[in-house]
């Protein structure tokens, strides 16, 4: 038999056994974070085999186990912990420095701070000996910021009286020898902070001596050029990728401001000799982009910006012409700022014949000459908007005075741009390298397409520049335009053809200033226009027409005539309009003008509505050049244009000698349609009458019976009646079910109208009973027909049903 014991002493051998597995258990787990740690040190995170324990405690049956993911990797928390921990230490060391400093005495102070500073920097050898990387990375770090403080201290504690800059300068310089010296260390020299850190304090000497010896601007911006022009070379020779970051940084960061600065000396140098002073600051910014950008484009697998060697000798190219140019600037009248800029530009394309030069390098310093260009004929867009766009005022002031000369025809409501005087130089100049310089194949055309414009838009500049008279102006912008016209149909280029029309469009409205002007410069552009039509005619005849259409309401105007009479005048241009078209037949030329003559037809027309008799005769007159348009075949749906006009004309007529009787405007409209349908309906005898005489017969009596019914007389009911009565006869007679319906239609309309009087007096006469005894047989009878269909539809469906 069992011998159980008592509860009491039972739960007392339970407690002990379970602290027992407790103890355990926690000895265990301790052991397993040890070895966890151990793997980690020695595996790397690519090859690391994942680290579960071999031996797990039971579960509860059924339960699921909840292994948390970690919130950050062992590398992460390790580097983490070394920078938190190298950070508290700098700043335990700054608060030593700063706050106990004073306590100790002078050996004191050196023996602590040397202490200290030696185990920081002899410390990471050590550790790199036992593989601790990280760690000696962290306490290197710690060390350089210590030699800092040590610099700090000292400056404080055994230099007082020295002055800021000059002491920066010689630590700064000191700090940069010792971390490349302690980089270059044989146990050292594969940490990665030593030598970057001394890049970063190289670039602070040159600077602060430069402010040490009372230096001016332009010797702080020769500091920073020259610093950074050896960061430049520091980048391009070295191999570690972290100093030749931190140098392209500097290059780039120290060489931006001391090349901002370069610039801002030579745009404010009052004299020749600081200009001269600042340009050669910027040569050394623009040589040392070229030379980065040389050596780049010849290495580019050391090079740190290889892929960025097309914008260094960009950056070349603009700097060597600001630095020449400035010079140039301040021995110069501004007016010849922009001149001098160009032509140093243009020097740039002597690269084009430099074969020694990279082909990289090469095609910046053309870039960059393309850029100064670029800027020149920006430079120029002011003067050519005025000129071109200024005539404009004169279409709100027409005929009223010759200006004092050129310039102020173009500027009646604007202002003259400032040193505009080399602008048409500038234009012709860069007319000249695009025609000449450009060789390549893909750019030729283009180039020898832009280069005419820039001729044109230099010649047009030169009369108001020179404040020519006002008549030489206009002769020579006249000149221009043929010139230009002259060139566009000799290369048969339609997009050369703009600068011709933006000039004479410019040119006509500078005419308007006289009246005499006006109607010689609108005529010289017709013929003009009209003569270059042998070859261009899609652009130009429309374009002559259009100028035409202008002399004809200046012609006009000089006559003193009204607008609706001058309408007249202006319909000449679309009769041409139709016959040139009629002469040139399947030309690409012909759609335009026609569309031309519509276009200047539209504008006669509303000319002339403010007097109905002229607009009834423009109208007829549109109607008989539509007319003889659609005699061609291929323009035959004009004909319904031709008679909507003819139409439109006798109404206007009409309206003019107030005729207010409806049918004298429906029956020209019945007369042709019954002429047109019966034409129809011999040549096609299928047609339905409902094609050929409905819209005729319509026209006229629907209008005529809304009249009739309005009408208290009897005359107009009469005449209406006895015309439906015989369309009735006549479409029985002819078995046409048009005439029939509609006759019967409007006889039957008409008759109840004359009988409505009675047909009142007799519903008045008639019991009460009477109308809601016809509704109910109505109904029934509705009934019925209803009932009677349904039943045919069920038959059928039985029919239907036995069939299947």
């Amino acid at each position: 038999m069992t011998n159980t014991p008592p509860p009491a002493e039972e739960l007392r051998l339970i407690d002990a056994e379970l602290w027992q597995l407790d103890a355990r258990r926690s000895q265990l787990l301790t052991r397993r974070a040890w070895l966890v740690a151990a793997l980690q040190q020695l595996q790397t995170p690519q090859a690391r085999p994942s680290l579960q324990p071999q031996w797990q405690a039971p579960r509860p049956p059924g339960s699921t186990p909840a292994v948390p993911r970690p919130d950050a990797s062992a590398p992460s928390v390790q580097n983490v912990l070394l920078i938190l921990g190298g950070t508290l230490l700098t700043v335990a060391a700054m608060v030593f420095t700063l706050v106990s400093w004073g306590h100790l005495g002078i050996t004191g102070r050196a023996l602590v701070l040397g202490a200290v500073t030696v185990a920081a920097l002899g410390s990471p050898l050590l550790l790199l000996k036992r593989g601790l990387r990280s760690t000696a990375e962290s306490v290197a770090g710690l060390g350089l910021a210590l030699t800092v403080l040590d610099a700090v201290a000292l400056h404080g504690a055994v230099f007082p009286e020295t002055a800021g800059a000059p002491y920066t300068a010689v630590a700064s310089a000191l700090l940069a020898g010792l971390w490349t010296a302690y980089g270059f260390l044989p146990g050292a020299d594969t940490l990665r902070l030593p030598r970057p850190a001394a890049v970063v304090a190289a670039q602070l000497p040159l600077f602060f001596w430069a402010i040490a010896a009372d230096a001016d601007s332009y010797g702080l911006t020769a500091a920073l050029l020259v610093t950074a022009a050896s960061d430049t070379v520091l980048a391009l020779r070295v191999t570690r990728r972290s100093v030749r970051v931190i140098a392209t940084i500097g290059a780039y960061g120290v060489g931006a401001a001391g090349t901002l600065a370069a610039g801002w000396l030579t745009w404010a140098a009052s004299g020749p000799s600081a200009a001269a002073r600042a340009a050669a600051l910027l040569l050394l910014a623009s040589a040392t982009a070229l030379g980065a950008a040389w050596q780049g484009s010849r290495t580019p697998t050391r090079a740190p910006g290889a892929e960025h060697s097309l914008a260094l000798a960009l950056t070349a190219g603009l700097l060597m012409v600001a630095a020449l140019g400035g010079v140039a600037r301040s021995a110069l009248p501004e007016v010849w700022t922009v001149p001098v800029h160009l032509a140093l530009g243009i020097a740039l394309l002597a690269a084009l014949r430099a074969d020694r030069l990279p082909e990289t390098v090469r095609r910046g310093l053309l870039w960059a000459s393309g850029a100064v260009q670029a800027l020149s004929l920006l430079w120029t867009l002011p003067v050519v908007g005025v000129v071109v766009l200024g005539p404009l005022s004169w279409a709100s002031q027409a005929w009223t005075g010759t200006p004092p000369d050129a310039r102020a025809a173009v500027t009646v409501n604007l202002t003259w741009p400032p040193y505009a005087g080399t602008v048409p130089l500038v234009l012709a100049v860069l007319a000249g390298v695009l025609f000449l310089a450009v060789r390549d194949t893909t750019w030729r055309p283009r180039a020898l397409t832009a280069a005419p414009t820039l001729v044109w838009a230099a010649l047009v500049t030169v009369p108001a520049v020179l404040e020519l008279p006002y008549a030489a102006g206009l002769l020579i912008q006249g000149a221009t335009t043929a010139g230009a016209l002259a060139v566009a149909v000799w290369r048969s280029r339609t997009v050369e053809l703009v600068p011709a029309l933006v000039a004479s469009a410019s040119l006509a409205l500078l005419s308007l200033a006289t009246q005499s002007a006006t109607l010689i410069t609108l005529g010289a552009l017709v013929v003009l226009f009209a003569a270059a039509s042998w070859r261009a005619a899609a652009v130009t005849a429309p374009t002559a027409l259009g100028y035409a259409v202008a002399l004809a309401c200046a012609t006009g105007a000089a006559a003193d005539w009204s607008a609706p009479h001058t309408a007249l005048l202006v319909l000449t241009v679309p009769a041409t309009a139709a016959l040139l078209a009629w002469r040139l037949g399947d030309s690409p030329a012909t759609v335009p003008i026609e569309l031309t003559g519509a276009v200047t037809a539209l504008v006669a027309i509303s000319m002339a509505v403010t007097d109905l008799p002229i607009l009834a005769l423009v109208l007829a007159l549109c109607a008989v050049i539509s007319a003889g348009t659609a005699i061609r075949e291929d323009r035959r749906p004009l004909g319904y244009a031709a008679a909507a006009l003819f139409l439109l004309a006798t109404w206007v007529r009409l309206a003019a000698w107030e005729v207010g009787t409806p049918e004298a405007y429906t029956l020209p409209v019945t007369i042709p349609a019954l002429f047109v349908g019966h034409l129809r309906r011999r040549r096609v005898p299928e047609t339905s009458s409902w094609t050929a005489y409905g819209p005729g017969l319509a026209a006229t009596l629907l209008p005529s019976l809304v009249t009739a019914w309005g009408d208290p007389d009897w005359t107009r009911p009469l005449l209406l009646g006895l015309a439906a009565l015989s369309l009735t006869l006549m479409g029985g007679g002819y078995s046409l079910q048009a005439p029939l319906v509609l006759g019967g239609s409007v006889l039957t309309l008409d008759a109840l109208h004359e009988l409505a009087p009675y047909i009142v007096q007799m519903a008045d006469a008639l019991p009460r009973w009477v109308p809601p005894a016809l509704a109910g047989l109505l109904l029934l009878a509705l009934g019925a027909t209803y009932e009677r269909r349904i039943r045919d539809v069920r038959r059928m469906r039985d029919i239907l049903g036995r069939m299947s």
